[in-house]
């Protein structure tokens, strides 16, 4: 989710993604491989510890029909809404003297006590340019590429969007801009394919989720999602298995931060619910301005919210080879994608000072250390983040 109000891509039925067109792809909650195969259905994939399978079976049968099965949906593609570019950044200066985001979160005081050392941060998006010279921590080996329910090696980024991302979170510092957690392990997990619509699927997200959890991860970061949805969207199977999901990730050790999303909607009134956000043990960023004000595009609403952090204008690396802005490597980029990276680098940090703190425990101490009149305020739950007051409290 990027920049501005966005006329967003929406969710798009993907209908048949098989190379079979009489075949079509479910993601299933509930039962098990041996009854679902006995109803006609190939399991391909299993999400650890969530009773959730991916699988292929006909078009015109529900897997919800079979024994044991609690709910299931034809997997659906979803888009990065971009209604505005990123902007170039001069490059003459001392690019820490743009970074007003960090000085606003006391990100480089709290550096005196924590830099993410230890620690591995999982940016599931369109993929990180590892050439970056302030992303020389990107561990390529570790990180992949799910696209199509298949995985594959890392690739690098198919846009600028993941890099943009993963520098805000956790860029070294070595050339211009610092992350949150200069010294964390990035690790990649692109689910947008190369060619094609930029859209990435539920399926792949899942298991990108899948991922980050097994290898153990200490955060993934999900700058990505869809418009807000209306309240019968959110009575379909998808909401049983992204909480299914979300909390065997947390379950096993790995916090799961998503962006709130970028169209001014108030989440609460009226029951709209954002992709990845709107579930329980995900926390949902909103994004604030450099006058400490909610952003104008940010979603919102009580309840909805964990924490507000800086998202409007925010310097970050950035991938020369994309086409927005060719040669560039630093840029800067609005929205709740730039806030929730700020959030995943600081889960860094505490899981360096604590790394016994279960995602829960991570997920309180950022509350406690915000800075507002506690949880529950519709524009930025417990309040914007403060990294200094968050690693003192660690």
């Amino acid at each position: 989710m990027v920049a501005g109000i966005p006329t967003a891509i929406g969710l798009t039925a993907i209908g048949t993604a098989s190379a079979n067109e009489e075949r079509a792809r479910y993601v299933v909650s509930g039962g098990n491989p041996n009854q679902l195969e006995r109803a006609g259905f190939t399991v391909v994939h299993e999400i650890s510890g969530a009773n959730v399978y991916l699988v292929l079976g006909p078009q015109n049968e529900d897997p919800s029909d079979a024994n044991g099965v609690d709910a299931a949906f034809e997997d659906f593609a979803y888009g990065l809404g971009v209604p505005e570019g990123p902007t170039a950044t001069n490059t003459e200066g001392e690019l820490e003297d743009e970074q007003w985001d960090k000085r606003l979160i006391n990100a480089f005081d709290a550096h005196e006590h924590a830099t993410g050392t230890g620690t591995r941060i999982g940016i599931v998006d369109t993929g990180v340019y590892d050439g970056h010279p302030d992303l020389g921590n990107v561990d390529t080996d570790a990180s992949r590429t799910f696209v199509d329910w298949e995985e594959s090696e890392h690739t690098g980024d198919v846009q600028y969007h993941g890099t943009h991302v993963a520098g805000i979170a956790a860029a070294t510092g070595a050339s211009g801009v610092t992350g949150v957690a200069p010294d964390a392990e990035i690790v990649s997990l692109r689910v947008f394919p190369a060619e094609g619509d930029l859209l990435a699927t539920v399926g792949d997200s899942l298991l990108a989720l899948d991922y980050a959890a097994e290898r153990g991860l200490d955060v993934v970061n999900m700058s990505i999602g869809s418009p807000p949805q209306p309240p019968r969207d959110n009575q379909e199977g998808y909401r049983i298995a992204r909480q299914r999901v979300v909390r065997s990730v947390t379950q096993r050790g790995t916090s799961v931060v998503v962006s709130a999303g970028n169209d001014s909607q108030n989440l609460q009134q009226g029951g709209w619910v954002s992709l990845w956000g709107s579930i329980p043990r995900a926390s949902s960023i909103s994004a604030t301005t450099e006058d400490d004000e909610l952003a104008a595009f940010s979603n919102y609403g009580a309840n909805e919210i964990s924490v507000g952090a800086p998202g409007a204008e925010i310097l970050s690396t950035f991938d020369p080879d994309n086409e927005a802005l060719p040669g560039a490597e630093y840029a800067s980029a609005s929205g709740t994608s730039m806030s929730a990276p700020q959030v995943s680098g600081l889960a860094a940090l505490v899981r360096e000072l604590d790394p016994s703190a279960n995602a829960n425990q991570v997920e309180n101490v950022i509350e406690r250390g915000a800075e507002g009149s506690g949880r529950g305020d519709p524009e930025t739950g417990a309040g914007r983040i403060d990294a200094l007051e968050t690693v003192l409290l660690a």
